[in-house]
């Protein structure tokens, strides 16, 4: 979630904002229909990435427990160990955690949605999970 000055910064230095890179690179293995090794992976990131930066970053995310890797060759393959929707969940829970007054940041949070988002959150938590595709719901409802 980058903001304004992140882009900025990014432009004036020619490095990427902290955090852009491992998002990108998780970015690709959620597109992906199996596990990447770090070369397809760097052949679908943007840029002119050396090899060795897109290994470290991936090795990096392994080590945070976000991928999962198993032997291909003389290298890994790797792949996350949620899918987009939970990481980001798990994301936005952490921020909430980390926040002082719980009920301003929720608050805050509902006041800026859009008018459809606050309307899927309004049946989310009314119960009607209809609104999400059988795989996209938590273990144990329906």
């Amino acid at each position: 979630m980058a903001g304004q000055g992140d882009e900025e910064a990014h432009e004036a230095s020619g490095r990427r904002a902290r955090g852009e890179l491992e998002n990108d690179v998780l970015a690709a293995l959620w597109a992906a229909d199996g596990p990447l090794t770090a070369r397809d992976v760097r052949g679908r990131l943007l840029g002119d990435l050396a090899y060795t930066t897109v290994l470290t970053i991936m090795s990096r995310l392994h080590d945070k427990g976000m991928l999962t890797r198993h032997r291909e060759g003389r290298g890994y393959a790797y792949e996350p160990v949620r899918d987009e929707a939970s990481h980001t969940a798990q994301r936005m829970h952490s921020l909430l955690e980390g926040g002082s007054d719980r009920q301003a940041v929720l608050a805050r949070f509902v006041s800026e949605l859009s008018e459809q988002d606050e309307q899927l959150l309004h049946q989310l938590l009314t119960g009607h999970d209809d609104v999400l595709p059988d795989d996209r719901r938590s273990p144990g409802t329906r």
